[in-house]
Parts: C-alpha cells; sequence; structure tokens
C-alpha cells in the first residue's frame, strides 16, 4: 500500500459556528466538537482503519486540536507539532470575513491580501513544506519527479486546522499556496493524501459520513 497522509481537522468550537478566524486563540471544542470527535474515532476503529494501529500521529499543540485527537483515540500516540498551528491572523484573529470586508477592506480575500500584524501565507507555506519535507526524508516538496517516498509503506495521521490543512494539501500537490483557498474543509472531516502512478494526490477528501451516521 503507498504512503498516504490522514488529516482530521478539528470539531467545532464556537467561533468555526460563527465563522471568527480562530488562529492562535486556544478556543475549547463545544459539546457538539467533542461529539463529533467520538463519531470520528468510532469511524477510525473500523475497517478499513482498524485504528491505524502502525501510524505515526501528529497534532498542532491547540487544544481543539490536541482534544480531538484524544477524543478519536488516539491522545496517547499523539506529539506536538508547532509546524501544525493554525495560521496566525494577527489583527484579524477573532473577526469574520464579513465584517473585515464590511468595516476595514471591501473586497478582502485572505488568500490574496493576508492579515495585518500576522502570518504571511508565504510564511505558513513555509511551515507546512519543512514538515513535509521531514516526512519524506528529503528536502522540498513531492513534485512530478518524485516516485518514491523515503518512508514508504507508512502512515500518517494528522489532527490541525482549517486554513493550515488546506494550504498543506496545496503543497502536498506541489502547488502554490493560494491554491488552498479551492479545498473546502469542514470541521470533524477526514481527508487523505496518498499517490497516484508515482505522483502526489488526493484519495478523499472533506468527508463528514460518520457525522451524518451519528
Amino acid at each position: 500500500m503507498p504512503a498516504r497522509i490522514v488529516l482530521v481537522r478539528h470539531g467545532e468550537t464556537a467561533w468555526s459556528v460563527t465563522g471568527q478566524h480562530t488562529g492562535r486563540t486556544d478556543i475549547p471544542l463545544t459539546d457538539e466538537g467533542r461529539a463529533m470527535a467520538r463519531a470520528l474515532g468510532e469511524r477510525l476503529r473500523r475497517a478499513p482503519w482498524h485504528g491505524l494501529p502502525t501510524a505515526a500521529v501528529y497534532t498542532s499543540p491547540l487544544s481543539r486540536a490536541r482534544e480531538t485527537a484524544e477524543l478519536a483515540g488516539f491522545g496517547d500516540r499523539a506529539v506536538d507539532r508547532p509546524e501544525l498551528l493554525e495560521w496566525d491572523y494577527g489583527q484579524y484573529e477573532g473577526r469574520t470575513g464579513t465584517d473585515i470586508r464590511a468595516t476595514d477592506r471591501p473586497g478582502w480575500l485572505i488568500w490574496r491580501d493576508g492579515v495585518p500584524g500576522g502570518e504571511k501565507l508565504s510564511e505558513v507555506a513555509t511551515r507546512v513544506d519543512s514538515f513535509l519535507a521531514e516526512l519524506n526524508g528529503r528536502h522540498g516538496v513531492p513534485d512530478a519527479d518524485t516516485t518514491t517516498m523515503h518512508c514508504a509503506d507508512c502512515e500518517v495521521v494528522l489532527f490541525a486546522h482549517g486554513h493550515l490543512l488546506r494550504i498543506l494539501t496545496a503543497r502536498w500537490l506541489g502547488l502554490a499556496p493560494e491554491y488552498a483557498q479551492r479545498f473546502k474543509l469542514g470541521t470533524a472531516s477526514l481527508s487523505v493524501l496518498s499517490w497516484e502512478y508515482g505522483l502526489p494526490a488526493v484519495e478523499t477528501w472533506n468527508d463528514q459520513s460518520h457525522l451524518e451516521q451519528a
């Protein structure tokens, strides 16, 4: 089986419900978010996942990601990685896009216009590039000339955040980080990055069927 990376966005928080930009503020899961995480864990314990017993598990240090990992049954294996922290939104932390466009910057788009006082999109991309390079055991990210990974046949599970995981996916595919705008990602969703004919590919994206079943 080819190497794959399982992506899990954390469960619901009060700010994810309202659409507020949640970067480094340590917002906890809601009761519904905790139920989401448990439903995800139940799914990953069933076939074909069987609990991913040999997978390396990494999480953002923020509590909404770590608690999702714990409630899903991966807390004892999850290693904190600062590279998986969400985008630092600077002065736009806690604000919604609608509010920013109405009061500060008409037509504002985070992927194009960035955030004052926070991280640049290119800086977030550099973080995930470094993380992917470590997973791949080489410098750089997958590209059209890549046919193997250093961790062939390994599996990795990442518990992190919406924008961060979207940017990581764009970089996995060898795309500019701006392409992350096109990958919508819901809370407690399951996605899988893998390989197709030796090239980086998306195997599953934004799967929330476990929430519907719950």
